[in-house]
């Protein structure tokens, strides 16, 4: 019997987003390591004969880059546009190719388990349909002008999780002939159309990633053991005239710039040696010497993308960072909002993790005589 997923990755995460700020599609947030995506396809790999990404191409290819997969599709404005391109995708398969049944999986619930994979498909022996689900533990409440309007029973009620399996032709006649049809999860076709959909066990780890609490709940059982480590950087530019003042990775007005080998971004830089100390990986000198021409002017971003490089290729991830300014001009505090997204950009974290901020020297020394600009960092790391 050929098994086949369909492995979605065609939303945007909005929830996830307005809770967090976090500026990717939370199904390419990197969780112990790597993106959310590639937990999920590699659960669902050795049990499955293919594997059908359906979303962005371009962010599929990069977050799966390496493993056994079919070419990704785009995919469409709702589920059931997205779930029906994998399909007809499967479909343009070879004839001896094509699967017998066909397993519909969240790409943003990484953890799944052999066993609710297998309960999955032991369930399409007798059933044209089977899903996942555990039994509603809580109390329901309903909800009416932020008061109780009343208890919902929770006798015989489910949630349901993926991968959702169904046999391959009639899912994709059901697909195909339900162009009108609004459904909310791939089951409901089946259910409409009056075939029987299996319960069967599903597992309260399998986790889909909605809220920035979740994160924290896949990291504890997806992670390896992670030990905390701290890193202090400091760094120091003097002002020179007729240069941009680049700050944090922010151009930021002002009447000098600072003097440096690079764009001479003080914040990046000592951010960059919190980081690399914190890995015990020297300085950003030892990683991009200013003897080399190559970096003569060079935008300071670079160097901060390859810190956080290096603590996802260490396995590991950041907790969060500190940044102090000091400086008597230009007031800080107008940018740091900016600032703060830059970097968690740069980083590929939350912009949550990220805190800028700035203080004075009270006119005391080169700081206080507004010769320059000093900057502290401090950043906490996981690494295994």
């Amino acid at each position: 019997m050929r098994v086949a997923a369909i492995l979605l990755a065609a939303g945007t995460g909005s929830r996830y987003a307005a809770t967090t700020g976090c500026a990717i599609p939370k199904q390419y947030v990197l969780l112990a390591g790597q993106p959310v995506i590639r937990h999920a396809a590699q659960a669902l790999l050795p049990h499955v004969t293919c594997i059908q990404p359906v979303g962005d191409p371009a962010s599929l290819n990069e977050a799966l880059e390496g493993l056994k997969i079919l070419p990704p599709v785009a995919g469409g404005e709702t589920r059931q546009a997205s779930v029906r391109a994998g399909l007809e995708a499967l479909d343009k398969l070879p004839e001896s190719e094509k699967p017998d049944i066909v397993l519909v999986h969240d790409g943003a619930r990484p953890y799944v388990t052999a066993q609710v994979i297998s309960n999955v498909v032991s369930g399409l022996e007798q059933h044209p349909g089977a899903i996942p689900a555990v039994p509603v533990a809580d109390t329901l409440k309903r909800e009416k002008d932020g008061v109780i309007d009343g208890t919902v029973p929770r006798d015989h009620l489910y949630r349901a999780q993926t991968p959702q399996g169904f046999r391959f032709g009639l899912f994709l006649d059901l697909h195909r002939g339900a162009a009108s049809i609004s459904a909310t999860d791939d089951a409901k076709l089946l259910e409409d159309a009056g075939f029987s959909v299996a319960l069967v066990a599903g597992d309260e780890d399998n986790i889909k990633l909605t809220y920035e609490g979740d994160l924290v709940r896949l990291e504890r059982l997806i992670g390896p053991t992670l030990l905390p480590r701290v890193g202090l950087g400091y760094d120091v530019h003097a002002f020179e005239e007729g240069r941009p003042l680049i700050l944090c990775g922010i151009t930021v007005p002002h009447t000098k710039g600072l003097a440096g080998h690079s764009d001479a971004d003080v914040g990046i830089h000592a951010l960059c040696d919190a980081i690399y100390g914190a890995l015990a990986e020297g300085d950003i000198g030892r990683h991009f010497p200013p003897s080399q021409n190559e970096w003569k002017n060079a935008d300071s971003a670079r160097f901060l993308v390859h810190a956080g490089q290096r603590i996802r290729e260490r396995g590991g991830m950041l907790v969060n960072a500190d940044l102090t300014l000091i400086c008597e001009r230009p007031k800080i505090g107008p940018h740091a909002e900016a600032m703060r997204k830059r970097l968690a950009e740069l980083l590929e974290v939350d912009v949550d993790r990220i805190s800028v901020k700035a203080t004075t020297s009270e006119r005391l020394g080169f700081t206080g005589r507004e010769e320059g600009i000093a900057c502290t960092a401090t950043v906490s790391v996981l690494v295994p």
